[in-house]
């Protein structure tokens, strides 16, 4: 299943570029990203989702949390570098998440793992967002012992679900 889900997130991240060739973040003045190109002009680049050649690692992230994520969600961190997939999903406006550059991913696995700990804290199950919404309050997360695929409210236990895995869920998507 890594395989086959890595090879349709692969596809959707082809798709959306070609859709969108346009692509413009914010770059970062300390450190270019393999995925921008040309000239910063006043601090936007233009960029394009790059695989991460070798693909990112997890591993240390997991073991310091004792815990085992979806080979789906694996795949969704790893496998690109970017500046985030702007969709839509049928409940709203969604940024899936990239990392920028390998100080990004490492800023990123802090972030996944201060969140978790957080869930520990509020006695909850723990999830693994995936993407931003255009609500401050709200996330779209990876239940880590299913694989599901979640609205959650940040701080609030998880009960909104969107779809069964990863797969599905980009299936969901359009942009």
């Amino acid at each position: 299943m890594p395989g086959q889900f890595h090879q349709q997130f692969t596809h959707f991240v082809a798709s959306y570029y070609e859709k969108n060739p346009k692509l413009i973040s914010w770059a970062d003045p300390e450190q270019d990203s393999p995925c921008q190109y040309g000239v910063v002009v006043d601090g936007e680049v233009h960029w394009r989702p790059v695989q991460a050649e070798p693909a990112l690692d997890l591993s240390a992230t997991q073991q310091a949390l004792e815990l085992k994520f979806p080979a789906e969600l694996v795949s969704f961190y790893t496998s690109y570098f970017g500046g985030g997939l702007k969709v839509r999903h049928q409940r709203g406006e969604l940024e899936l998440l990239m990392s920028w550059h390998q100080a990004d991913f490492e800023r990123l696995q802090q972030n996944i793992i201060a969140h978790i700990l957080m869930k520990r804290r509020l006695k909850q199950r723990e999830t693994v967002f995936i993407a931003a919404t255009d609500h401050d309050d709200y996330l779209i997360s990876v239940l880590v012992a299913t694989g599901e695929v979640y609205l959650e409210k940040v701080g609030m236990e998880v009960k909104d679900l969107l779809a069964p895995d990863l797969a599905t869920f980009l299936t969901q998507l359009s942009f």
